[in-house]
């Protein structure tokens, strides 16, 4: 019989403690499927800061470290410096890397790192409760706008991908998506990209892939991935931006 399915060497074998529905596992094992694919398994540093995912390294079976919140692409930048053949990779989520991180993350582009960054946009603070995230759409309520995101008193959703898309240290965006298969083989191939960037030293490359929230949209599973679809991809586009 022709093996169509194996499970990554890259993704420990081990039950999740994600939400129901959530996108972190899916994006998990992509990445994981991508670096067997590479092969770089053994030159790989995975940084993964304060957030939902800040014990990655249950998950992933390659090297992994932890940062202090907002702060992944700084260490990221200090281990890349320092061990310049290794392979390394921040994966954040939008309040770490748009909100307490803004300034590491947008430094870190404008000096083109060789660096490779994953970035979750959920749209909300998922690990403290659901608050108000940088990339929170207009109306949309959370924990800490129960009448939805107003834009006359917490502005507008951060666009962090295009902003970082202007910089010349910048080489590689792309915004992807988990709400369907068809999508979700798209971000497959743009997290490939983004490693392969790095393997052939171009810079800067960062993937944003959105990612549902069943709990804290308080919507159902499928619901949340229509959420995506119908609403969310009119706020962020998806496609390549630079």
């Amino acid at each position: 019989m022709k093996k169509i399915f194996c499970h990554p060497k890259s993704l420990r074998n081990i039950s999740t403690h994600y939400c129901p529905g959530c996108g972190h596992g899916i994006a998990h094992r992509l990445i994981a499927e991508v670096v067997d694919e590479l092969n770089i398994r053994e030159r790989l540093i995975a940084v993964a800061p304060v957030g939902c995912a800040v014990i990655a390294y249950d998950y992933w079976n390659f090297d992994c470290s932890e940062s202090a919140h907002g702060r992944a692409l700084a260490v990221a930048t200090a281990m890349k410096r320092v061990r310049p053949k290794q392979i390394v990779f921040t994966y954040q989520g939008d309040g770490d890397l748009a909100a307490i991180g803004t300034a590491e993350t947008i430094h870190a582009a404008n000096r083109g790192e060789n660096l490779t960054v994953i970035f979750i946009n959920n749209a909300v603070y998922g690990m403290t409760g659901g608050q108000m995230a940088p990339t929170t759409l207009l109306n949309q309520k959370t924990a800490t706008t129960p009448y939805g995101r107003d834009a006359k008193f917490q502005g507008y959703p951060l666009k962090i991908s295009e902003m970082l898309a202007i910089l010349q240290g910048v080489k590689y965006v792309e915004r992807v998506s988990l709400h369907n298969p068809q999508e979700v083989l798209k971000t497959k191939k743009a997290i490939k990209q983004a490693f392969l960037n790095q393997i052939n030293n171009v810079g800067f490359s960062l993937v944003e892939i959105l990612s549902p929230c069943p709990t804290y949209w308080n919507l159902s599973c499928k619901e949340a991935l229509d959420w995506i679809r119908d609403v969310m991809v009119k706020e962020f586009p998806l496609g390549r931006i630079k």
